[in-house]
């Protein structure tokens, strides 16, 4: 069997970037690869760009170093920018002629393919699905690891400040960024970044880590800057005056365009749709995609293999009835770090006295940083770390207590919560997202943006209201790859 897998990023990208998709992808490929009989291609588009904009064409990277299971190709100058918000709401997202003749040519070229599986189509025109017009024998496989296809921001969190359930029929979609990314600007910076690392210069190199780098980061928090002015009140004189794009006829009509013609064509060429938690199934089915395409999939992860090797703890609490907490992952409102920090604001002092309290994340804005050390005096221990990699995890994790999930967004299957649950460490998540299905315990669950209940419920473990047999009783283990595998291949065996 011969499988294509596409996202808009290599797997073996030097700058690490793709996230928990990446780490995924990496999994996927080498369980593929141990179990045999499977021949694996990887296609990657949207952030591969010359200079000087040409035809989108297809080309295949160097051999990865060591035993590599796939051969990786990509697309350059591909009509469009990734991830979704560097070319957000462009008409190219759904039909762009170049690159869809690029991808099509790729697939002529290099297959054909029994199954071509689709992380994500960030970074190609939606109309590449229609590649099961032209092999029809092909099995075309997505998978929802957010939601690009209802949602250009990818995360239903409207304004970079609320979870949106409503997008009025695009138009808030037309006002949903402070400020919106230039794609030349992104565009010169992929093309920067991809002549570094064609020419030896990438990661890890003076040239990278002490030119680019920097000024890409300067760029980043002017642009940050920018959007924290841009979401002040302005008086009603000026509001006019900074809009947030400049205005589009009917813009509000094309985003719902987008919505429909996304949803239309998956539920045209897609034989199957994979959720990465019941969550997003749920969410899927609500914005139209067809329920007998949508299987609930856990993504498999290598961390499972820590559930064998570590047990629950038969207290949450320490002798000396304080606990402690981690979050992990991003200092970000759609994460619920600024969420947690009013959280732990609002604790009564008696309450607050019994955490100690772990934050791994990179550090943000000064100002953040300085509101978490306000609260160290009201803990019994704050530990911050600059955040963390995954060989420093076991060590990390070693005195947590509770890990907290607290996210904003419908956040798909956060890759911070399973590396948690996998070491018997219990959650504690806000109601959105699949977080809440790996302990499926509603008593560690809080409503979302409340502080209040975010109190309640940890009242309850200072308490011993809840103990750790409570939770592990209905917990599900973490997926192996092994046992992922096992679900997936009957899905890419399946007749069409």
């Amino acid at each position: 069997m011969k499988i294509l897998y596409y996202n808009w990023v290599d797997y073996l990208d030097p700058e690490k970037r793709g996230g928990g998709v990446s780490i995924y992808q990496r999994n996927l490929l080498a369980a593929l690869h141990a179990h045999g009989g499977y021949e694996a291609h990887f296609l990657s588009s949207g952030i591969a760009h010359e200079f000087r904009r040409g035809t989108p064409r297809w080309a295949e990277l160097p051999p990865a170093t060591g035993n590599a299971p796939a051969r990786r190709f990509e697309i350059i100058d591909a009509g469009l920018m990734a991830p979704s918000h560097a070319d957000f709401g462009s008409p190219a997202q759904l039909e762009e002629a170049a690159s869809e003749a690029a991808f099509m040519d790729f697939v002529a070229r290099n297959g054909p393919y029994d199954v071509i599986h689709f992380n994500n189509l960030e970074g190609l025109p939606a109309n590449v699905l229609r590649v099961k017009e032209r092999w029809p024998a092909t099995r075309v496989v997505l998978s929802l690891h957010n939601y690009y296809p209802f949602c250009p921001q990818v995360n239903l969190w409207r304004n970079e400040a609320e979870n949106c359930t409503d997008y009025a029929e695009g138009q808030r979609c037309v006002s949903c960024l402070p400020v919106r990314a230039d794609p030349r600007s992104v565009r010169l910076a992929h093309a920067v970044s991809w002549r570094l690392n064609r020419l030896g210069m990438g990661p890890g190199t003076a040239t990278f880590d002490k030119g680019f780098r920097p000024l890409l980061a300067l760029a980043w928090r002017s642009y940050r800057k920018l959007k924290l002015l841009r979401r002040r009140p302005a008086p009603a004189a000026l509001s006019a005056a900074v809009p947030v794009a400049a205005p589009i006829a009917n813009a509000g009509a094309a985003f719902a365009a987008r919505r429909a013609a996304m949803v239309g064509l998956i539920n045209t060429h897609a034989d199957a749709v994979l959720c990465v938690s019941d969550r997003v199934r749920q969410i899927a089915e609500h914005h139209g995609l067809s329920p007998e395409k949508l299987h609930t999939s856990y993504i498999g992860t290598t961390e499972a293999a820590k559930w064998q090797t570590t047990q629950p703890k038969p207290r949450m609490l320490r002798a000396d009835g304080t606990l402690r907490l981690a979050y992990l992952g991003y200092m970000r409102r759609d994460k619920g770090f600024f969420f947690l920090l009013d959280a732990l604001e609002a604790l009564p002092d008696p309450l607050a006295a019994s955490l100690r309290l772990t934050v791994a994340a990179r550090r943000g804005e000064t100002s953040v940083v300085a509101r978490l050390k306000a609260l160290a005096p009201r803990l019994a221990e704050l530990r911050m770390v600059d955040g963390y990699t995954h060989a420093g995890l076991d060590e990390l994790l070693a005195d947590v207590d509770l890990g907290l999930v607290p996210v904003m967004w419908e956040d798909n299957l956060p890759q911070v919560a399973i590396e948690m649950h996998a070491r018997h460490i219990p959650l504690m998540t806000s109601d959105r997202g699949g977080a809440q299905e790996l302990g499926r315990c509603p008593a560690l669950t809080f409503r979302a943006g409340d502080t209040a209940d975010f109190a309640r419920v940890l009242e309850t473990v200072l308490e011993e209201r809840i103990t750790p047999s409570n939770y592990w009783h209905n917990a599900m283990p973490p997926v192996t790859m092994e046992a992922h595998l096992a679900q997936l291949l009957p899905i890419y065996e399946e007749t069409p």
